[in-house]
């Protein structure tokens, strides 16, 4: 049991402040502060030591140095069960401090990017990190608070019982340390923000939510990161839900027009463009009834009524849209399991896209690749209609969101059929022109990697299809781009592939 005499603060977030040093204030706990922090609790009507006074130092380099001072340090370190310590500090004059409630600088939310880097330097905080490692080290001795939510708590504690026990006390350690590894690992992402992939990628995000399983019952699943997700209604997240939340997410956010796609697995099954959100869900939707049962829906657009009243009349497991109007949230009231999402803002990490391995973790730049007509080669001597283009540029945005080998058969800015996730490419662009079937003829064909050989073209001809958008880069390109020049079909190379695994 730590029994709490002496209490250091030093904070820059002042939530909750007032009240919790009160409720230390009341059992009789004295409050040594930093100035700035000792300048609110007076105007506060509450006691208080300044650093300065309990140190004899003032501060240095025009505040820059406050808090870093033997003193303190001291009495934060020091072992309560080494007598040789104790007498020690009493020689020194210097007393313990039994708990220290720090928060530092917001970094995250004062630095950008294109911050000169004098001025992002100024949001680094070096005492109360300090602070924060010594207390946490001593966390035997001492209690350290970093998170306003736990002032409540540990003053509950310490009314009720007098100390903060070793299971709480332990708890704010860990918490503390994983605070700063965090903070530290903002700090070098910054310095990092210009490259790519840095030499050491540094990853510390909070756990937002933890989640009722992972991919499957037995596995446990959570959230990490920057701000949980923004759920408006329904059945709480699965880690699978979450995943196809932001397949769906980063598919519909290709598109400047009206787009909704339905996601199974984390891969498109129907995707649509229309004039209203509304006519894009039910084109979408039409796409691939069969495989969009259960499906998760994501919009680029705020969900609105209209769109909502056609989602009723399906099974769905999540709606992911930028916003959802009055009127939808009341009609899809009617759907109460139904787990409605609002994407964020900002996505998270959009700098780098992480997997684990049994090697470690690979981490790469997203792609992000956009495709204009004077990157691309039409390659045979017929050329896509300006029609055909146009279902062109929409099949190739879709394919990029297929799992490899993708095979994506598009028309008037619908998918009409979708192979995806198979071992072999012609496997794919038979399953997606047998999913078209009498649709496929006069559609467009994107293929998210070279076309190996031109049976590949042979079955997209036999489906009706009036042109095609590949990288190229086959050894057999010439018998490729042959076997299109047979059948009458436009041919456009990208030279760039969109692998998905």
């Amino acid at each position: 049991m730590i029994r709490v005499q002496r209490a250091i603060v030093s904070v820059f977030d002042r939530t909750g402040l007032e009240s919790f040093a009160r409720g230390l204030v009341d059992l009789r706990i004295e409050l040594v502060a930093s100035l700035g922090t000792a300048e609110f609790l007076r105007k506060n009507g509450l006691p208080v030591r300044e650093v300065s006074e309990y140190t004899g130092q003032p501060p240095l380099l025009g505040g820059r140095v406050k808090t870093l001072h033997p003193t303190i340090f001291a009495g934060i370190l020091a072992k309560r069960n080494d007598s040789r310590q104790l007498e020690e500090l009493h020689a020194q004059g210097i007393e313990l401090i039994d708990l220290v409630v720090i928060n530092l600088y917001p970094f995250e939310l004062k630095v950008t990017a294109e911050m000169p880097p004098e001025e992002a330097m100024e949001w680094v905080d070096i005492g109360g990190e300090a602070l924060i490692r010594a207390a946490a080290k001593n966390f035997s001795s001492v209690g350290v608070i970093v998170d306003p939510k736990d002032y409540e708590a540990v003053l509950d504690e310490l009314s009720r019982t007098g100390g903060l026990s070793s299971k709480t006390s332990r708890s704010l350690a860990e918490k503390a340390f994983q605070h700063v590894a965090r903070y530290n690992a903002l700090i070098a992402r910054w310095f990092s923000d210009h490259q790519p992939l840095p030499e050491m990628f540094t990853l510390a995000e909070p756990k937002r939510l933890a989640l009722r399983y992972g991919e499957n019952p037995h596995q446990v699943g959570a959230l990490y990161g920057r701000a949980a997700p923004f759920q408006l209604q329904g059945k709480p997240l699965s880690y699978v839900n979450l995943l196809d939340a932001d397949a769906a997410i980063k598919c519909v956010s290709e598109f400047e027009r009206p787009t909704a796609v339905i996601i199974k697995h984390t891969s498109p099954c129907g995707v649509a463009s229309a004039a209203t959100l509304a006519e894009a869900f039910a084109r979408a939707y039409q796409a691939d009834p069969k495989s969009a049962f259960g499906g998760i829906v994501g919009v680029n657009r705020p969900l609105d009524g209209a769109t909502a009243s056609l989602m009723t009349r399906h099974f769905l497991e999540v709606a992911v849209a930028p916003d959802f109007s009055k009127e939808a949230l009341e009609v899809l009231s009617q759907r109460e399991n139904l787990r409605l999402l609002r994407a964020p803002e900002e996505p998270f990490d959009a700098l780098a896209e992480l997997r684990t391995t049994a090697f470690g973790v690979l981490v790469q730049t997203p792609s992000s690749e956009e495709l204009s007509e004077h990157d691309l080669q039409c390659v045979t001597k017929r050329h896509p209609t300006p029609e055909q283009m146009k279902d062109l540029f929409f099949a190739w945005k879709v394919v990029k969101h297929v799992k490899s080998n993708a095979i994506v058969l598009a028309k008037e800015e619908q998918t009409v059929g979708i192979g995806g996730g198979q071992v072999s490419r012609v496997d794919a662009t038979e399953m997606a022109v047998r999913k078209a079937g009498k649709k496929a003829r006069g559609s467009v064909l994107a293929s998210d990697a070279f076309l190996p050989f031109k049976d590949n073209v042979e079955i997209a001809a036999g489906g009706g299809v009036a042109a095609i958008i590949q990288p190229g880069g086959s050894l057999r390109d010439a018998e490729v781009i042959q076997a299109a020049e047979e059948h009458g079909i436009a041919m456009i190379f990208t030279r760039i592939r969109e692998f998905r695994h």
